[in-house]
């Protein structure tokens, strides 16, 4: 026996199949989303000779399906004793050579005392495959006929019942993406940026002429006299994605790279390292306070040489987003 949701204690159920398993049982308030079937007069149908009912047919996930209800059980699926319910697909004869159809259904019975539904569903958010030889799924245990019967459960009330479905079709994604974090190499991850005349240059900042690296447009954004908590102190450096503002809503880019200030003369450049996710409200990333602004005429640090500076970016990861449609 399993105990559901409601704090009743609900049988064991069994898929057409006949194999025992369990199943996730619960009570909730709203209603089936997808159909109800009311029966009036529930004992008269049992009491004939009908072994099964099957429900009008109705539409949920773009395809056509019924129900089929043993009011006395399925009895060749050992399912005496009990309520027998199934999912049926329908007019699959206007489906192509082949179909399938990947379902997660949920079955339900009116508790009418208290306005909740028994919810009985395969456990694990199992998906039940349709095909050609295999056309209906559902629960040959779905309810004890002791336990439906009991007056104060409120599953048949003035000899009147309510069952339900919900069914939903798992179909293949349209779109999905797929993302790598990439290695760049040496040889193609550099950027030098001479700035000439650099004694002359008086404007708050300046921007390098785009670039591409790694399949991206970049820019690099130097201020010669800082900028925020760097300014009038130190050279501020920051990289710049080019088209941030166009990316798509929700997408970002990831980088890992380096800025530096060359040493024209030893080779003993000033560096920093930075990570950073691109996106439309966060455009550059970089340094405030890449070299002090005292280090930078001194002639033994090499970093002016002919009244030019260089500076570099270094991309070492970037991410890369890849969006497919169709399945994966």
């Amino acid at each position: 026996m399993e105990r559901g949701g409601s704090g009743l204690t609900l049988p064991n159920i069994a898929h057409r199949s006949g194999d025992l398993r369990g199943a996730e049982i619960y009570k909730r308030e709203y209603p089936p989303a997808h159909y109800s079937l009311k029966i009036n007069s529930f004992s008269l149908l049992s009491a004939t000779k009908v072994e099964k009912y099957e429900s009008g047919i109705f539409e949920a996930g773009g395809y056509k399906w019924s129900l089929s209800l043993y009011p006395k059980g399925d009895k060749k699926n050992n399912g005496a004793g009990h309520i027998s319910l199934y999912l049926a697909i329908e007019e699959t004869d206007r489906l192509h050579h082949g179909w399938e159809v990947n379902v997660n259904f949920r079955f339900f019975v009116l508790d009418q005392a208290r306005n909740m539904y028994l919810t009985i569903q395969d456990a694990d958010g199992a998906v039940r495959r349709f095909h050609e030889l295999k056309r209906e799924w559902g629960f040959s245990q779905l309810i004890s006929l002791e336990t439906f019967n009991e007056e104060s459960n409120g599953y048949l009330v003035d000899d009147s019942c309510v069952f339900g479905a919900e069914v939903f079709v798992m179909k293949p994604m349209g779109r999905w993406e797929s993302l790598s974090m990439i290695k760049l190499e040496p040889q193609h991850n550099k950027h030098t940026w001479t700035l000439d005349r650099y004694s002359k240059r008086a404007r708050q900042f300046y921007y390098s002429d785009p670039f591409s690296l790694c399949g991206k447009s970049w820019k690099l954004k130097f201020f010669p006299n800082g900028t925020l908590q760097g300014k009038d102190k130190f050279i501020s450096l920051f990289l710049e994605l080019v088209g941030a503002l166009d990316l798509p809503p929700k997408r970002k880019l990831y980088a890992e790279y380096k800025l530096r200030l060359l040493d024209q003369l030893n080779d003993n450049h000033q560096e920093n390292k930075y990570n950073h996710w691109f996106c439309p409200s966060s455009v550059n990333w970089g340094s405030t306070e890449l070299l002090p602004l005292e280090d930078l005429p001194k002639p033994a640090n090499g970093f002016t040489y002919n009244d030019t500076v260089k500076v570099e970016v270094e991309i070492l990861v970037m991410s890369e987003v890849k969006v497919f449609s169709g399945g994966v």
